[in-house]
């Protein structure tokens, strides 16, 4: 089996640390990479001259891409035999057909005596045709000196429910810490969830309160924060930093060590001061809510977390950390930074992916494939692989943000169902269009006839203006408010022939039947007086 590819994230991540000087063991260590590995990717890069440069300026990753493309070709997978081979042909055709592996599965069984074949094995060929188509633990924790604003972890710990004034309700609440490993000083903040905007979010207000930015940052192995990817076997998983992290710890120009998994005592710093927060003041305090809870806590932190006799160290975190580490902390940017989030999603039947409980329209092509969404506070951004495909303005609650030339260009305005809407296309092609649209839609009072104007409407759109306005006119004479009536008209060139000079009569419109006798003749009509015959 051929090794798995890098993706471009890393490779781009592996440019970065190269720029800023890291060693080559380092680079390697930090993405979860063997030397061999390291080195094979490195020397392509070299080769195209993408190492040199500046760490804040980063190429194209369509550069990277080709680079590697061009130096390490991918290689063909092997043929891989199986036990449906010799039945391919009828799994194919139950595949093209819309049969389910099972059903599939129990035709071949009941009609071939001779198969031998597994239902796994059938569910992995309808796979095959399908696509056709279309950092381990370490045995020994060793403590770790840290200079000065070098590394800072971070971690979350639960701490029971408190009430959302949001909600109205008791909700579960985790405190979120990070501790710097020089000083011991810690920032910490209660929360009720640990999604990945919250998660940035209060990196943002860790790093503002602290007044810089450590060189390196330690996460826990977390959702938020490191997404478990698996290149090739299960037994060579890899961790594979979160997008969105990544373009945080870009942005203030910091490392991401991630904590192996399974593996809580490769920070033991922020493990200690969870439990020191938990046990020291949220056991020894109560509040009415989460603003309380937060308001007492930065109180805390500073007088008393931050005055205490380190057991460690020896010395009081907070006036280490103002007397010595605040100096050495990176300086924050000098624009505050906008948060965003990334998540992966698949385009759904109806062109559109979700992205917190929105829809977003993307090319109609894209259909089913997997796609990178960039959300921002005010627009989303939509990637398949590092290409944008698409760009809206942030969605509300409810509402769906389509683009029209992002659906089939013969199916698009299938979307509309007001009947305004199809009248005013129709007035546009002329008032006898739109006349004969509006007795379409009249010709029942029951069955709804949408579905009919909006086929005759796009037909007559796909004809010469005359010829449509021909049609109408020779459609409403004869009452004829069918599409296939309407239809057989154009094909046959009979809205070219002139009208009859008799005024027939509408269809299905009788003024008065023919044997019925109007009122006046009834009412003139003398009653009988009695039961004799006439």
């Amino acid at each position: 089996m051929s090794a798995p590819r890098v993706n471009m994230d890393r490779l781009l991540e592996l440019v970065r640390l190269h720029r800023m000087g890291e060693g080559c063991r380092e680079v390697g260590r930090l993405l979860g990479m063997s030397p061999k590995t390291e080195l094979r990717y490195r020397q392509v890069l070299r080769g195209a001259g993408l190492l040199e440069g500046s760490a804040d300026d980063l190429p194209d990753p369509e550069d990277l891409r080709a680079a590697v493309a061009a130096a390490l070709p991918p290689s063909m997978a092997p043929k891989v035999s199986s036990s449906v081979d010799p039945w391919m042909e009828q799994i194919r055709r139950g595949v093209d057909r819309g049969a389910s592996p099972k059903a599939i599965f129990d035709k071949l069984a009941r009609k071939d005596p001779e198969f031998s074949g597994s239902y796994q094995a059938v569910k992995r060929a309808c796979r095959r045709i399908l696509r056709s188509k279309g950092v381990q633990p370490e045995d020994v924790s060793v403590p770790v000196e840290t200079a000065a604003g070098q590394v800072a972890q971070v971690d979350f710990g639960y701490v029971g429910k408190l009430f959302d004034p949001d909600t109205g309700r008791l909700r579960k609440a985790w405190v979120f810490v990070l501790v710097l490993g020089y000083s011991r000083h810690l920032f910490a903040r209660v929360v009720f969830d640990q999604k990945t905007r919250t998660w940035l979010r209060l990196h943002v207000e860790a790093f503002e309160a602290l007044g810089g930015v450590p060189a390196v940052v330690v996460p826990d192995n977390l959702k938020a924060a490191v997404v478990r990817t698996a290149f090739g076997k299960a037994d060579r998983e890899k961790l594979a930093l979160n997008r969105s992290y990544r373009e945080l710890a870009r942005f203030y120009g910091c490392k991401i060590d991630p904590t192996p998994p399974r593996s809580p005592e490769k920070k033991g710093k922020v493990e200690s001061a969870v439990k020191y927060v938990k046990r020291n003041f949220f056991a020894s305090s109560e509040f009415d809510d989460i603003q309380q809870a937060n308001t007492e806590l930065a109180d805390w932190v500073e007088k008393t977390a931050g005055q205490r006799i380190h057991g460690t160290t020896g010395r009081r975190p907070l006036v280490v950390f103002r007397e010595e580490e605040r100096s050495a902390l990176e300086p924050l940017p000098r624009m505050r930074y906008q948060l965003v989030e990334w998540k992966r999603c698949k385009v759904h039947r109806d062109c559109h992916v979700e992205f917190d409980r929105h829809l977003y329209s993307v090319p109609w092509q894209t259909l089913g494939q997997e796609i990178w969404v960039r959300a921002k506070e005010r627009s989303i951004e939509i990637y398949l692989e590092s290409k944008r495909i698409a760009t809206h303005v942030r969605s509300t609650r409810g509402r769906r943000s389509t683009q029209e030339q992002h659906l089939p260009k013969h199916r698009a305005d299938l979307r509309h169902r007001c009947e305004d809407y199809w009248v005013t296309r129709a007035d546009r092609l002329g008032p006898e269009v739109g006349a004969f649209v509006r007795a379409v839609f009249e010709s029942d009072d029951v069955l709804s006839k949408l579905r009919d104007v909006q086929a005759i409407v796009t037909l007559f759109e796909g004809y010469p203006r005359h010829r449509a306005i021909g049609a109408a006119r020779r459609a409403s004479y004869f009452g004829n408010y069918s599409y296939r009536g309407v239809r057989r008209i154009l094909r046959n060139a009979m809205d070219l022939l002139e009208l009859p000079s008799v005024v027939a009569t509408s269809h299905g419109r009788i003024e008065q039947p023919r044997f019925a006798r109007s009122v006046d003749e009834l009412l003139a009509t003398p009653l009988e007086g009695s039961h004799e015959s006439n």
